[in-house]
């Protein structure tokens, strides 16, 4: 008799390729969803699988739990996950809302984690934030001066003694923007209103 296969978050394979090593892509969101079974009879075995689409997952995890050491295991559980920014992934999360989250994310070069981090969660407030979306900046003082220049005709003679670094913190104390920071010298900036 062998013996049950037992695997770690970092060593599961993708339940969708049991039989072949599993190179994950990494920017793709994925999960591991354990099989709670053999997590309550003291044994890991789960699969890591990318965020694609519910239908998928729901597949790999059937795969997942028909190959359990626990004859006809039946509960599942989240217990990792990757690739999701800065938004936390829990176990009382349902695939759809992964998905929904993932797909997010994936439309926001970048800063749709912390846009969802803004926003407590809320998808439809981040979508929201999003058509009031101005662009990104190497700094603040960048977008003030880029949107003064558009919409204000500047004298020669004036234009090394604006302030862009005071104006761009104005309007961010003010509330009449926020900003979210991805990086050195990344900084996207919104609308409040």
């Amino acid at each position: 008799m062998t013996a049950p296969r037992t695997e770690t978050p970092s060593q599961a394979p993708n339940a969708g390729s049991l039989a072949q090593p599993y190179a994950p892509d990494p920017d793709t969101p994925r999960i591991y969803v354990a099989c709670l079974a053999a997590y309550n009879d003291g044994q890991l075995h789960g699969c890591w699988i990318d965020v694609e689409d519910e239908d998928r997952i729901w597949e790999a995890v059937q795969a997942m739990l028909k190959s359990s050491p626990i004859p006809l295991a039946e509960e599942w559980s989240i217990h990792d996950y990757e690739n999701f920014q800065s938004v936390t992934i829990n176990e009382s999360h349902s695939f759809a809302r992964v998905v929904e989250i993932a797909e997010f994310i994936g439309n926001c070069s970048g800063f749709g984690g912390k846009l969802l981090e803004n926003y407590g969660g809320d998808i439809e407030d981040a979508e929201s934030a999003l058509e009031r979306y101005n662009g990104e900046y190497e700094s603040l003082a960048d977008f003030a001066q880029e949107l003064t220049e558009s919409t204000t005709q500047i004298p020669k003679t004036l234009e090394y003694y604006i302030d862009y670094k005071s104006m761009a913190r104005d309007m961010e104390l003010s509330g009449d923007i926020f900003t979210i920071e991805t990086g050195y010298k990344e900084i996207h900036v919104f609308w409040n209103n």
